[in-house]
């Protein structure tokens, strides 16, 4: 095989995105087909083949591959689709809503006896900054990390984007709020940079700032197995917001914001300093380092294109799919750690009780019926 022939199922914000400006940009591939339930998305695609239905696409013999770009709950339904049907699959972020859901698809994937790639669109897994702070950590470098604070709250948006599609910030359309529409990527990074919490606690606003039912103000806690704290803060109701990551470890403190690492690094080890130093008001010695970072990385074409290669060449992939469970776990303790005024969630997290939950939710959703009669363009429109 010399090309990838990939079909798009999705044709939102995301799914023409990748269809018109991402496959153009890479190699060894060729977009052999596209899906979406509303006609009116299929228009504008020249010879390619279109269909309605996403079985029939992955039924068609015209693909190779698809990268699934449809609202969330889809992910999990049409993912066990394409893998019993011998594809590779690129899913978008999240690889499911709930935890429950990510085993089901994982355990497709596992059954298939995991032949085809299967890859999550993490693409900021790209970004080399936080490609930076994972090394340093790796390396031992920065030596154990003690306190992570992580302000993500420029993810503002307006009751227009709300009102946008019936199934928005939805229990039945879309499992959450922040956390499961804008977050996924930051989430993601927290566990792949520090690793998976033991314990978390949260505090959210549901409905905070907007009419939705749904979380869009977030406050949560991390602790971890080695002692370490972790704070994540994001809401989708501030402005201006802030996006700054902080993490004090035993050589210091580094802090990402803006475009910049900087690094306050101390000449011995903090813990060093503490147990020897006589004096009783005394800190560590520290350096001011800059830690040169450019751009931000290759993004969603780059995180494509390691599917791509990975098809043909073998070549590790950047964002297995399989560690997309990682992130919908934290995301659905910090849910039920809210929706239980705070209380601590231990991980790992029970599934079959947290889908129980969420059912529960959609049951009583004052939005059920809106849900339900959601038109083609909702469904079709982008999830983010």
């Amino acid at each position: 095989m010399d090309r990838v022939r990939v079909g798009i199922i999705g044709l939102g914000n995301m799914g023409s995105a990748h269809a018109k400006a991402h496959i153009p940009k890479l190699t060894g591939v060729e977009l052999a087909a596209v899906c979406d339930i509303n006609p009116e998305k299929l228009k504008g695609y020249g010879e390619v083949p279109t269909f309605e239905s996403s079985q029939d696409l992955i039924r068609s013999g015209l693909v190779d591959a698809v990268l699934i770009a449809t609202p969330h709950y889809d992910h999990t339904t049409i993912g066990i689709d394409a893998i019993e049907n011998n594809l590779h699959v690129l899913v978008e972020k999240p690889i499911s809503v709930h935890k429950a859901d990510c085993e089901r698809l994982i355990a497709a994937y596992e059954k298939s006896g995991k032949t085809k790639v299967f890859s999550a669109m993490f693409n900021q897994r790209t970004d080399p900054h936080y490609q930076t702070i994972r090394n340093l950590i790796r390396s031992g470098e920065i030596g154990k990390v003690m306190r992570v604070t992580w302000i993500i709250t420029n993810w503002f948006r307006s009751a227009a984007y709300y009102a946008s599609g019936g199934w928005r910030a939805t229990w039945g359309g879309e499992g959450g709020g922040v956390l499961l529409n804008q977050c996924p990527h930051n989430i993601d990074l927290y566990q792949w940079m520090f690793g998976m919490p033991s314990r978390v606690r949260a505090v959210l606003g549901f409905g905070k700032y907007h009419d939705v039912e749904v979380e869009d103000d977030v406050t949560a806690i991390f602790e971890h197995s080695d002692g370490a704290v972790g704070t994540f803060i994001t809401s989708t109701g501030e402005c201006p917001g802030t996006n700054r990551l902080e993490v004090t470890c035993d050589r210091g403190r580094i802090v990402v914001e803006g475009d910049k690492i900087s690094f306050d690094r101390t000449t011995v080890s903090v813990k060093e300093f503490c147990d020897t130093t006589p004096e009783l008001f005394g800190t560590a010695p520290t350096w001011k380092c800059e830690i040169p970072v450019r751009g931000y990385g290759g993004q969603h074409v780059e995180i494509f294109q390691n599917f791509i290669d990975a098809i043909l060449s073998g070549k590790e992939l950047l964002a297995p799919a399989v560690e997309g469970i990682h992130s919908v776990e934290l995301a659905n303790a910090m849910i039920f750690s809210g929706l239980n005024n705070g209380l601590p969630v231990e991980l790992p997290l029970d599934s079959a009780r947290y889908e129980s939950r969420l059912k529960d939710l959609i049951a009583n959703s004052k939005h059920e019926k809106k849900v339900e009669e959601r038109t083609a363009t909702d469904m079709a429109s982008t999830y983010r």
